[in-house]
């Protein structure tokens, strides 16, 4: 009897799934755990590995298919045997409600049209992806005049952009003949940012690109944002992680300068509550537990992966935590359930250069730490604690640092986002273990 392989459910918000590449073929043989492909959500990029030892009978879902969770994808079998698929196991049907997964075409397209006769319509269409109808809504497309390449003639994304494109051509062509001679009169008073852009290139957005589009814009919406900025003195912190990280890479951890942010972020929020809350219309809710993420840059986009009870860990611990994650993160190993439950962010953007920056809230939360470059700079240093010139001011070269707060100001005002920076600054600049 044939084992189902089914998209799988990654997270408790994520209800869809696309399949970006499948590891093996119809035929190959598959070890119990073993990648069997791979699929990207909204929040991440991840392998599915094998539920059994055997062989792969049948793919149901194409590479570039995106399906709602739950979904067959696919068939594994002993070596010899044949797919035997059943009424409960057809594409497209889940072991959850389907008026909770499934998502048909939108309201506006069913007032607009009525659908094709069902003798005429492919088995497929009676699934419309959230994708594949988000798409449609957008560019106001009969889904009827859509080609599907998918399985039994599902519409698949990459059909929707190939519709596009062809539109796009046989709208051109149709008016090239008549611009030609406007174009021709005009060209010589069109100003340059109106010439034909035929060597542009539509980049389509990826799942993680869309979402962090659609998080970003949602938090600058949501919170008012303001940002406050202090330098810091990070010679006890250099001088701490020179002696000490040889150390720590013989003891399996590599020490980078983000875990002492992270170590000196989880003083601040206990200095100041607030930075480690959330606005609700009941009012503010104070975590008690701290758990920080961490800004992780991939080629693609960026994750924030979670260190959970950062304030339990020491350097060390959070030393490790921090490079698990992070390999984790860039080897695409890292599962939907590392990235939720944050309550703050650090985002150490001066690992790129970058000196300063304003940071956006990442939603929920209600504060971003960013750390900028560490770099050499002359900074005057004096006993007297006037601020006129006296002949104890001496300029030293220091390794300095710029922080960046950024803050939700219906939860926090100035005076505290700069209790939660001096706190911070003070942990890093009098460092000790």
């Amino acid at each position: 009897m044939s084992t189902p392989v089914k998209m799988p459910q990654l997270g408790e918000s994520v209800i869809e799934g696309t399949v970006l590449r499948w590891l093996k073929q119809p035929g190959d043989a598959v070890s119990k755990h073993e990648p069997l492909l791979e699929i990207s959500t909204d929040k991440i990029d991840t392998e599915v590995p094998a539920p059994i030892t055997g062989v792969l009978l049948e793919i149901l879902v194409e590479e570039g298919a995106t399906v709602a969770a739950g979904t067959l994808i696919a068939r594994l079998g002993a070596s010899g045997e044949t797919a035997a698929p059943d009424a409960t196991d057809a594409p497209g049907i889940t072991d959850t409600p389907t008026d909770k997964l499934i998502v048909t075409e939108p309201p506006s397209q069913q007032v607009q049209r009525a659908a094709p006769p069902a003798e005429t319509r492919p088995a497929g269409r009676t699934f419309i992806s959230p994708v594949v109808a988000r798409m449609s809504a957008e560019h106001d497309i009969d889904l009827a005049q859509v080609t599907g390449t998918g399985l039994s003639g599902r519409i698949t994304k990459k059909d929707l952009e190939t519709y596009l494109a062809e539109v796009k051509r046989e709208m051109a062509e149709g008016e090239e003949g008549a611009a030609k001679g406007e174009e021709e009169q005009a060209s010589r008073d069109k100003p340059a940012d109106a010439l034909s852009n035929d060597d542009d290139i539509l980049q389509p957005l990826t799942t993680m690109r869309r979402a962090i589009a659609q998080h970003m814009a949602l938090s600058k919406r949501t919170s008012p944002h303001v940002t406050s900025i202090c330098e810091v003195d990070m010679t006890a912190v250099v001088r701490h992680r020179e002696a000490n990280k040889r150390t720590y890479t013989r003891d399996g951890a590599t020490l980078t300068y983000t875990p002492y942010f992270v170590a000196a972020a989880v003083v601040g929020l206990r200095a100041t509550p607030e930075a480690n809350s959330r606005f609700t219309d009941a009012g503010i809710l104070l975590h008690q537990r701290i758990h920080v993420g961490v800004a992780v840059a991939l080629d693609k986009g960026l994750l924030v992966p979670v260190i959970r009870n950062a304030d339990a860990l020491n350097l060390a611990g959070l030393a490790r935590a921090l490079n698990d994650l992070v390999d984790r993160a860039r080897t695409g190993q890292l599962q939907p359930d590392a990235l939720q439950g944050g309550t703050f962010t650090l985002t150490n953007h001066g690992t790129g250069g970058s000196l300063f920056a304003t940071p956006i809230i990442n939603q929920p939360q209600s504060g971003i730490l960013g750390a900028g470059a560490i770099v050499k700079r002359p900074v005057v240093r004096s006993r007297s604690a006037s601020l006129l010139p006296s002949a104890d001011d001496a300029i030293v070269i220091r390794p300095m640092c710029y922080l960046s707060f950024t803050f939700d100001h219906r939860v926090m005002d100035g005076a505290q986002a700069d209790r939660f920076l001096t706190a911070v600054k003070e942990r890093l600049e009098n460092w000790t273990e």
